[in-house]
Formats: structure tokens, sequence, C-alpha cells
């Protein structure tokens, strides 16, 4: 499996278990110019733009690690952009959240750890 299909599989995974939890899924890879977002979902109210990690075994740093400084911003930047120009006129929003979504696959099992709020801006 390349690591794009790993991606891929990863964030189809985040996508189902946020839509099982009651969200509805807005977006997958959603392109704002050169800045993407992996998943965007609601729940009433709340927004949460949802940034999906996954590693190999014996990644020598872990998926939540490998959100650096520049990729907190690239991130704050995008979800900044898709408020702008796509949400903002939506009055039944009323909170964006950026979380941060690790995916690991063991033993034909799909294990995901989920950090609500992760990401401040």
């Amino acid at each position: 499996m390349t690591s794009a299909d790993l991606g891929r599989r990863a964030e189809a995974a985040v996508a189902d278990c946020l839509f099982a939890e009651g969200f509805a899924i807005l977006g997958r890879n959603v392109r704002l110019g050169p800045l993407e977002l992996d998943v965007v979902a609601r729940k009433g109210p709340l927004l949460a733009v949802v940034e999906v990690r996954t590693r190999r075994k014996g990644a020598l740093v872990g998926a939540f690690a490998s959100v650096t400084p520049t990729k907190r911003a690239r991130l704050l930047l995008a979800a900044r952009r898709l408020w702008t120009k796509r949400l903002r006129a939506d009055p039944t929003i009323t909170r964006v959240r950026l979380d941060v979504a690790a995916v690991r696959f063991e033993g034909g099992k799909t294990l995901i750890e989920y950090a609500a709020g992760a990401i401040a801006g």
C-alpha cells in the first residue's frame, strides 16, 4: 500500500467515525488554493476541521508529533480561509474547532486516537 493509499484509508476511517458520532461530513480533502483540509465535519453549530495523520509501524516520529509548528500554521490559515470564503455567511455555525486524529492499522483493526481542539488559533 502506498503512503497516499494509507492516508486515504485513514481519512475515510476518521470520516466514518465522525459520521457515527452524529457529524455531517461536509468535505474530504477540501482544497483552498495551495492549502488542503483533510476532513471538514459539522454537528449542530460546531464545525470540526480535522487533520488526519498516520504512520507506518516503526516510524521515527509518531502521528501526533508529526504535526509540526509549520503544519499547525498552515492548518490555521486553511481553516481561516475556509471560514472567510465559504462559511462566514452561515449564522448557524457558532464554533470552529481544529482537531487532530492519529490513525493506526494493526492486526486488521483500525485504531483512532482523537484530540479535539488540539490546534489552538
